[in-house]
């Protein structure tokens, strides 16, 4: 069985809409029309000729990996074998629409608000993140709740490496304790915001409102969610899921050994540079089988 994987920020890289213009494939070209309309600026421009400064903007990044995802699955003419879909945070957009969950465009317009919801709350809260490599989850978990300020476990990536996520003060606060304690690495990240953490509360009320008024349909196969890792066909399960998505950890470590305990012998990572799923899964079984579309 197949599961099909879509990255989230971090996998964009510059010309990354290089190939998709030179395949020259009208479903493809159509995409990149309703982005346009949607978005109200050109990302194909800058998906194109875009700098990497350009694309680390969240309100270019996260359209700019959704439609590159589907649109390398379009133009591949894979995905009818889909036995799961996941997505690590954005991706987990991805995954819905090519799982039949949302159309394109209602996928495109929930990220564009995502994307604007989260950038007003980086400005409402500031905060940061951290990458932790080297400690076990427990250990960060603990540290993480003995700190004063805001600061929580934000990404479980893979074995041995979780993101952490608060405000500027509890980031510092607990990469030197966990420094301290013996991580291997502790590194603040160059982000906009404290993502997946209770900073981001004002953009998941936003982000609600907006997917209160999309049609969501039952996926064709099950789509495993980042909030619980667990596979789900059920609509309304998904809506809320996704609600708590902003505010609650990714737990793609669970969601990769879940797949694994359920059947699933290929994956494929879809859209972005093809490495950073592939990296993560190779932490959990370095010999599995992932093609990169």
């Amino acid at each position: 069985m197949k599961a099909y994987l879509f990255p989230g920020q971090g996998a964009q890289f510059a010309g990354m809409g290089t190939a998709l213009v030179e395949a020259g494939n009208p479903a493809v070209d159509r995409m990149m029309r309703q982005a346009k309309e949607i978005l109200e600026y050109d990302l194909l421009e800058l998906m194109v000729n875009g700098t990497d400064e350009d694309l680390k903007r969240t309100d270019v990044t996260q359209p700019a990996l959704f439609v590159h995802a589907l649109a390398k699955l379009e133009a591949s003419g894979q995905g009818d074998d889909m036995a799961a879909a996941a997505g690590h945070s954005l991706g987990e957009f991805s995954a819905l629409v090519a799982a039949g969950v949302l159309s394109f465009e209602d996928g495109l317009s929930l990220v564009k608000t995502r994307a604007n919801a989260m950038q007003h709350a980086c400005e409402i809260n500031k905060g940061t993140m951290a990458a932790i490599v080297g400690m076990e989850d427990a250990d960060v978990e603990r540290i993480c709740d003995e700190i004063e300020e805001i600061v929580v476990p934000a990404n479980y990536n893979t074995l041995g490496q979780i993101v952490i996520s608060g405000s500027m003060a509890g980031i510092d606060a607990a990469v030197e304790a966990l420094k301290s304690a013996g991580a291997k690495r502790a590194i603040v990240l160059q982000v906009g915001g404290a993502f997946h953490s209770p900073l981001m509360e004002p953009a998941k009320e936003e982000l609600a409102a907006k997917i209160n008024e999309m049609t969501f349909y039952s996926p064709r196969c099950p789509v495993y969610q980042n909030v619980d890792a667990r596979p789900h066909t059920d609509s309304a399960e998904i809506i809320d899921n996704l609600i708590k998505q902003l505010t609650s950890p990714v737990r793609w470590t669970d969601t990769m050994q879940q797949m694994l305990e359920d059947g699933m012998t290929e994956m494929v990572e879809v859209g972005g540079n093809g490495k950073v799923l592939r990296g993560l899964m190779r932490r959990i079984d370095r010999h599995f089988p992932i093609e990169v579309l």
